[in-house]
């Protein structure tokens, strides 16, 4: 999962660290490792995070292998298929890569054109498929955001220019209506129907979690969108840029106003202005392309109600990472131990216990370990958009996503807890199970959005995501976890080395399959509560696709 600002959420979704063609040719090894593990769901972890996965890189044989013992798993534990191919869905991806010797940069103003530094100024982004040249006009548009009560783009002349926009929202806006509006594919649909052609992302720099240079350095690496235009969020799209705050001042120039200014009224919670900018951007985009398959893994554990059997619960963890990138210390496996064979781990162990005799619950169990989380939430779209016959009826979605067992587990973060009766749920048995609830510890983040549980909500499903809280305060516990998120986050180093309070991490996992028994044997399905702002999905008021 991407804990940083949403400019660098998006930027790492788009370029994320995928294999190269040279990789693609190394070994794979699907044989279990022989290292000692204390616990099952620790040899999960080991064995989906060692090397020989080569960082389970979107459409990468690393993936393949991993998926391939996530089936095995789930048959083991007695979970029937419940993809479209057996245990699988198939997801078919475009991938993209930018040539970037070959590409163009510059603002111009007149007769002038500056040519900025691609890596050091701005980068590219593969998310879309750009002409290969283009010039246009550009507008500031606050935080770009046309959401329930609040609209940037009313007023302005948006026809066939590029958008520029600070990350986040304005205060005055409900957290999770906020969230919503910052998806990319909701954002995109909202300036694609006022005319614009792109955007480009400028973030705030005192909130960056991951140094620009990490996410920089691995540019020149494979990203994917999904193949089928039916599903793309982000057709239409002909260009796409994320700009290092550093250096946003180069597009502010002439313009009457100034990037420092923007960020003072942001900070100060005031009104940010709307204006165009004096300078145009040019850009030249080359880009190498292939297709790629990776696969939903999909199992069911039959629910033994026969009324109820037909209603699912869907347990989801992304199992794709990052791939190889750009060496960090030398070493270029981006292993994902915590982000996340931690959750699909978890998934593990959960069908272990509930495909056992007699543990059925009353409805079923969907088991899902979801491709493409990294490169924007790609694999859960493709399935809460064409769920698989077999599923059932999808009634809740617990969403585990890199819950970082390094410290003792006294208080969980459920994001979604105010929106749904899944919320009081959780709450009763977290509680109960001596685990307190703690608060959103960073609310401007806005993480309800920015995990595979999205797209369930954005399907109508009532759902939650679930992680350990995070201690208030200086306190040690604070202090490990910014340390890991500072140097293990999305880096080599999250792998199957680091340290582990694997007594926390069994606490996790009882208490998660505890409240799965709760929700699945209660005859009464989770329901959004009526004030939620995201019920409206529920009647029919969104969409997951636009077109």
């Amino acid at each position: 999962m991407i804990r940083t600002n949403r400019v660098l959420r998006y930027l790492l979704h788009s370029l994320v660290f995928t294999a190269t063609a040279l990789a693609s040719l190394l070994p794979i090894s699907c044989a279990r490792p022989r290292f000692p593990a204390p616990d099952p769901w620790w040899a999960h972890v080991r064995w989906l995070a060692d090397d020989a996965r080569q960082g389970r890189g979107t459409g990468t044989p690393g993936y393949q292998a991993a998926a391939d013992y996530v089936a095995q798993e789930f048959r083991t534990a007695g979970a029937r298929p419940a993809g479209t191919d057996g245990y699988f869905q198939p997801v078919r991806f475009i991938g993209r890569r930018i040539r970037e010797p070959q590409c163009l940069l510059a603002l111009v103003d007149g007769g002038r054109a500056d040519t900025l530094a691609l890596g050091e100024d701005a980068i590219l982004s593969t998310a879309n498929d750009p002409p290969d040249s283009l010039e246009a006009d550009a507008v500031f548009a606050g935080f770009g955001l046309q959401v329930p009560g609040y609209d940037d783009l009313a007023g302005m002349n948006l026809r066939g220019k590029i958008v520029l926009f600070l990350r986040g929202g304005p205060a005055s806006l409900p957290e999770n209506v906020r969230a919503y509006g910052q998806n990319s594919g909701v954002r995109w649909a909202r300036l694609r129907a006022a005319g614009a052609i792109g955007f480009a992302t400028l973030g705030d720099p005192t909130v960056v979690s991951i140094p620009w240079a990490r996410a920089a350095g691995n540019r020149f690496t494979w990203g994917y969108g999904l193949a089928d235009t039916s599903l793309d969020e982000q057709y239409g799209q002909k260009f796409r840029i994320y700009v290092n705050p550093v250096h946003a001042q180069k597009f502010f120039e002439g313009s009457g106003h100034t990037f420092e200014e923007i960020l003072a009224k942001a900070h100060k919670g005031e009104a940010l202005p709307h204006f165009p900018l004096k300078r145009r951007i040019r850009a030249r985009v080359r880009m190498d392309r292939r297709e790629a398959t990776s696969p939903n893994v999909v199992g069911i554990i039959e629910g033994s109600d026969p009324t109820l059997r037909g209603e699912s619960i869907v347990l989801s963890a992304h199992l794709d990472h990052l791939g190889i990138g750009a060496p960090v210390q030398g070493d270029s496996i981006y292993n994902g131990a915590m982000d996340n064979a931690s959750g699909v781990a978890t998934l593990l162990e959960i069908a272990r216990a509930l495909g056992a005799p007699g543990a059925r619950p009353r409805r079923s169990v969907v088991l899902l370990a979801l491709a493409g989380e990294e490169e924007g939430l790609l694999g859960s779209y493709a399935f809460a958009k064409r769920p698989p016959p077999a599923t059932g009826a999808l009634v809740a979605n617990l969403n585990l996503d890199m819950f970082l067992p390094i410290i003792p587990l006294r208080a969980t973060v459920a994001y979604g807890i105010e929106e749904s009766t899944l919320g009081e749920r959780y709450r009763a048995v977290a509680e109960s199970s001596g685990v307190a609830i703690a608060p959103d510890p960073a609310p401007a983040q806005t993480y309800f959005i920015r995990s595979d549980q999205f797209n369930f909500v954005r399907a109508g499903v009532p759902a939650l995501f679930v992680e350990f809280g995070t201690p208030p305060g200086d306190s040690a516990e604070a202090k490990k976890l910014k340390e890991w998120t500072d140097t293990r986050y999305h880096a080599p180093s999250d792998d199957g080395r680091q340290p582990l309070n694997l007594v926390a991490a069994r606490a996790f996992n009882r208490l998660l399959l505890r409240f799965t028994k709760d929700v699945a044997n209660d005859r009464e399905r989770p329901v959004w509560h009526q004030d939620s702002f995201f019920a409206g999905f529920a009647r029919g008021e969104g969409k997951l696709a636009k077109r």
